[in-house]
């Protein structure tokens, strides 16, 4: 396997292009190796791996989907299409001068992840194969090689006895070698927990064992989200696409080049590498944290003492979000307090459950982003005053993408303010989907919506789509619900409160 950091070549994106590591080929013994050599060049930064391959190695897939992880990075079905200098090309100067030695686009058509490939593909933070890329699985392939070894032994005889003075190894002979093309309970046990350990589900591993070694499995879109081998239903477009590197906050995969930079100096990794130390994962970003629950306080002084308090909730959703904000909501006790997401999506099901949850304990629910007053929750260090961080809400730059729909979906009051973005596409499971939002009274042209842009681009829609849909319930933005004026009206909102002292006992702990 070649691995390269590519440069999108897309007209019109310059000089802020999304980048991406192309990962090539068979997965060889000394891959992981290789792709160590890569990361350590990159300085910490979380660019998104495209990868086509037959498959190869079982034991280097794992430690590759291992590395993967370790670093959060995202992860796509893919093929790069070199433009100007490739990998192989010896003595390329077409780049010169463009701050990147290779540039090019990643197309799904005919792209592959096969046999241990997809344990690899297991790693990755956000995992999609788009419509036009093939993903398969079938039994393992064990060869088992014989030597005929041939030893001289020294000895004399002490008493009677043969007494051993040294044994040397002569010569080493190959003896043939023979295969077997069934996995072993050892092996099945050591996939099995590897698959628990990046939250795939077992079916990956009943596939594999049901499927001749001779044969491959291609497993279909909707079994994959089922599975959870795919965290959405999507293209490579989600991770390399030219118009991603606008939106605010900028993916970490985007960098602005500057014309007439120098390039980077390492970008290509296929030698052999020296034994250097794996670098330190970076911080987590919004793309790959999981969904973080705080309570948070209005930091605005025009509402001081009586401030409006809310749920913050950014981050991925992941399996077991829907379970925090049970416990959250349980500590909270009688308290309804709005929820305030700001998520690029995730897991459909988990999304599902929180979507219910929410509508069971009758929450508002809006898109907006929560700016915090004193330190990030995210930060070590980082403890709430009286069991509540300080803030405030703000409409521009946030997001809500893909399966975060289904989890608003569920809010009694939903808005999705002017500055902030709404963007869907089909998330499988069309049957569960479809008869959820009819539980939950949104109108059947949003499920449409999600449709029309199957496998492919994010569709974003505007606020009078979305209400034409039924699915905000006013234009209002999340000011309706966290403004500092609101706890002045009458009857009082539900989420104002008066600290009842300065020093007071927080009622309910803040993070999750």
């Amino acid at each position: 396997m070649r691995f390269a950091v590519v440069r999108s070549s897309a007209p019109g994106c310059e000089p802020n292009c999304p980048e991406w590591i192309s990962a090539e080929g068979t997965i060889e013994a000394g891959t992981p190796a290789l792709f160590r050599r890569l990361l350590n060049t990159l300085g910490g930064r979380q660019l998104p791996i495209v990868v086509n391959s037959p498959g190869g190695n079982v034991d280097a897939a794992l430690q590759l989907g291992r590395m993967i992880r370790k670093n959060r990075l995202d992860i796509a079905v893919g093929i790069t299409e070199f433009s100007g200098c490739s990998p192989g090309m010896k003595n390329c100067q077409d780049n010169d001068g463009k701050g990147q030695p290779y540039f090019g686009t990643a197309d799904e058509s005919g792209a592959m992840c096969n046999s241990a490939c997809p344990l690899m593909f297991a790693g990755g933070v956000r995992r999609v194969v788009g419509e036009w890329a093939y993903l398969g699985v079938h039994q393992i392939t064990t060869t088992y090689r014989r030597e005929k070894l041939l030893y001289r032994t020294t000895y004399k005889i002490v008493n009677g006895k043969k007494k051993v003075l040294s044994t040397k190894l002569v010569s080493r002979k190959n003896a043939g070698s023979y295969k077997t093309y069934e996995m072993s309970k050892a092996v099945e046990k050591r996939l099995s927990a590897y698959l628990k350990e990046m939250g795939v589900e077992q079916g990956v591993l009943d596939v594999m064992k049901a499927t001749p070694a001779s044969d491959i499995r291609l497993i279909e879109p909707d079994d994959m989200l089922e599975m959870k081998l795919v965290t959405s239903l999507g293209s490579l477009d989600l991770l390399t696409e030219k118009s991603m590197c606008p939106r605010r906050p900028m993916p970490a995969n985007c960098r602005e080049v500057p014309s007439n930079t120098k390039p980077a100096e390492v970008a290509n990794i296929e030698a052999a590498p020296s034994p250097t130390a794996p670098a330190p994962a970076p911080g987590p970003r919004i793309q790959d944290q999981e969904m973080r629950f705080v309570v948070v306080r209005g930091s605005n002084p025009l509402c001081n003492p009586d401030c409006p308090e809310w749920i913050s909730a950014e981050g991925t959703i992941a399996a077991g979000s829907a379970g925090e904000l049970r416990q959250l909501l349980d500590m909270l006790g009688g308290r309804r307090l709005p929820v305030v997401v700001n998520s690029p999506g995730g897991d459909v099901q988990a999304a599902l459950a929180a979507g219910r949850l929410i509508r069971e304990r009758g929450l508002d629910v809006a898109v907006a982003r929560t700016d915090f007053l004193d330190c990030d929750p995210g930060k070590a260090g980082c403890e709430p005053t009286e069991g509540l961080y300080s803030g405030l809400t703000i409409d521009a730059g946030a997001r809500c993408d893909a399966a975060c729909a289904v989890m608003i979906a569920g809010g009694i009051r939903r808005f999705v303010g002017a500055d902030a973005h709404f963007l869907v596409h089909s998330i499988g499971m069309e049957e569960k989907v479809r008869a959820y939002l009819d539980e939950m009274a949104i109108g059947s042209g949003f499920f449409v919506a999600m449709q029309s842009a199957q496998y492919a681009k994010h569709s974003e829609l505007s606020q009078g789509e979305l209400r034409e849909f039924g699915f905000t319930t006013g234009p209002q933005s999340v000011d309706a619900l966290t403004g500092a004026t609101i706890c002045k009206s009458s009857p009082k909102p539900d989420n104002c409160r008066v600290l009842p002292a300065a020093n007071a006992e927080a009622e309910a702990p803040a993070k999750l």
